[in-house]
């Protein structure tokens, strides 16, 4: 089931400030109760069982086109999830596989709303549960849920929805790239080159994400205790760096600090009343 299409504004960025923070909550993007949370994603998983059950065989994601391959950016997939939740371990598999794809960015942001069921997620931070939210409010939603699926800042899916996600990136990766983005340089400091393939009708946020590659944990308490998952692309800090107009070509610099890979994510921002919105995702690509 599709949690709908993001064509409203876009979140707020959740990037550690606190306006954006602010603004999620006070949209009254609340929190489901654990229970109804838990019943929407069994039921999710429940339903995909059954098409799986009647379908002969699971499409295949959808290959480059080698004529057009590297002509577009990776697809970047945002999963929200969290150690307390007990649906989330598939989706936490599925981003897994999807670390080992060149044409996606997989990145995990771990929610920190449900830490008060006996187990607090080490990974969850309140600006990743703010930017979900953020993005419920630009689909038109006052409840989140966990695991979800944010792809390319448009298109939500909730639960791993397999073979729909495969779907949603290959359209991602066929759309008439906006921001032509060239990333030089090496260890701790890089040149990223921005250049609108046509002039963008509204300006854009450029915003470095950090994360861990991988990590196990055993969780010891609340409903997933006794289990031992393997995280991948843990993201422990999303920044906004810099504003662009989208208008004229720009090249900014970029020094970073310590060893954690790190991601570049130009997003499209929109005004508000209470602070700039994101709307798609232009152009992303990796540090290294």
């Amino acid at each position: 089931m599709r949690a709908g299409r993001l064509t409203a504004m876009g979140a707020a960025f959740a990037a550690g400030l606190v306006s954006f923070a602010e603004f999620a909550s006070a949209q009254g993007a609340a929190d489901a109760p654990p229970g109804m949370r838990l019943n929407a994603s069994e039921a999710l998983l429940d339903q995909m069982a059954s098409e799986k059950s009647d379908t002969p065989a699971k499409p295949n994601p959808v290959a480059p086109d080698p004529d057009t391959e590297g002509e577009h950016d990776p697809v970047v997939v945002e999963l929200y999830t969290s150690q307390g939740c007990s649906s989330c371990p598939p989706a936490d598999a599925l981003l897994k596989e999807l670390t080992d794809r060149d044409d996606v960015i997989a990145l995990a942001l771990h929610v920190d709303y449900w830490d008060y069921l006996g187990w607090k997620d080490p990974f969850g931070k309140p600006e990743f549960s703010a930017r979900q939210k953020s993005y419920a409010i630009a689909a038109g939603e006052r409840t989140v849920y966990t695991p979800q699926m944010i792809i390319a800042g448009r298109e939500a899916l909730i639960g791993p929805q397999e073979a729909a996600l495969d779907t949603a990136i290959a359209r991602e990766s066929d759309a008439h790239p906006e921001v032509d983005l060239k990333i030089t340089g090496e260890g701790d400091h890089y040149e990223i080159a921005l250049s609108p393939v046509d002039k963008l009708e509204t300006p854009a946020m450029v915003q470095l994400v950090r994360y861990k590659p991988s990590a196990t944990v055993d969780i010891l308490r609340g409903e997933n205790a006794g289990r031992t998952v393997t995280y991948k692309n843990i993201v422990t800090s999303l920044t906004g760096i810099a504003e662009w107009d989208g208008r004229a070509p720009v090249t900014l610099s970029v020094d970073l600090d310590g060893d954690a890979p790190a991601v570049v994510i130009v997003q499209e921002s929109r005004p508000s009343k209470n602070g700039p919105l994101p709307g798609p995702i232009l152009a992303a690509g990796q540090l290294d």
